[in-house]
């Protein structure tokens, strides 16, 4: 007897589907494709990597093949037709008809992603590389069961991840969070059971205002933080250093660097 083995990440072909446009540099971009039943995550925070063409061509390029060596195939394609990678959070997941969301931060000046994206229309071509098994390595919001208050931080890059956490959480949990935002007109309202405070910060020091916070008491907190490198690890040296939280019950993701494109970022890493 043998048994299948299902790879936990794997190539979707999908296409767009329609495009809400959700503040001034923020737009929400609704995939769909026949693949998508294979998708499957129970992540909050799901990672994905989000392929688009090159300049000049109307599909993205892709590996063929799907194995340890995938990112420098991918690097090896000549730079007029390798597709442009950048990495994103899954919004939201919806069955019956599959589609998922995924929100994009339109910056200035706009890279090949946030153009992509401002221009996007029915139909249009992407692959998305993610999970076919629920339970992955790229999902990293997992609070201890015994947490008796979470705490978030996310700027701009990490809204989506943040807003679908917070709106998972069920009645009782005890929450502190704050967004970061360029525009007020950015801000949205979100939906929870959780007894939650939420803060939008705009234009504001993050370490600044959560240094001055005072957060509720608590016994055994757990924190969530992601966005820019810099800024996470400054205040993952703030939650631990200077409010005594154990570090093994902070998890901290830099999503983006300043002065770096994703390429470098992977790179480096």
């Amino acid at each position: 007897m043998s048994t299948a083995v299902v790879a936990p990440f794997r190539f979707f072909s999908l296409h767009v589907v329609r495009t809400q446009r959700l503040g001034p540099s923020l737009v929400r971009v609704t995939f769909a494709g026949d693949e998508l039943r294979d998708f499957h995550s129970d992540g909050c925070d799901q990672s994905l990597s989000l392929f688009i063409p090159a300049e000049g061509q109307t599909e993205p390029r892709v590996p063929a093949e799907l194995g340890d060596g995938w990112w420098q195939a991918w690097r090896e394609q000549p730079d007029d037709v390798r597709a442009v990678m950048r990495s994103y959070s899954l919004r939201s997941l919806r069955r019956n008809p599959d589609e998922i969301d995924i929100d994009f931060v339109l910056h200035e000046p706009a890279g090949p992603a946030s153009r992509w994206a401002s221009r996007a229309a029915a139909g249009d071509k992407v692959q998305l590389l993610g999970p076919a098994i629920a339970d992955n390595r790229a999902i990293r919001f997992r609070p201890p069961a015994d947490t008796d208050l979470v705490v978030i931080w996310g700027d701009e890059t990490a809204v989506p991840a943040v807003s679908a956490i917070v709106e998972s959480l069920p009645a009782g949990t005890r929450a502190r969070v704050w967004l970061e935002v360029h525009h007020a007109g950015d801000i949205q309202d979100l939906v929870t059971e959780a007894d939650a405070e939420i803060t939008w910060l705009v234009r504001e020091n993050a370490l600044d205002a959560i240094r001055a916070a005072e957060l509720p008491a608590a016994e055994r907190p757990y924190v969530w933080i992601a966005g820019e490198s810099g800024c996470v690890k400054e205040l993952r040296r703030h939650f631990v250093g200077e409010r005594g939280i154990d570090r093994r019950r902070v998890t901290f993701v830099g999503y983006w660097r300043h002065g770096m494109t994703e390429e470098q970022l992977r790179a480096a890493e």
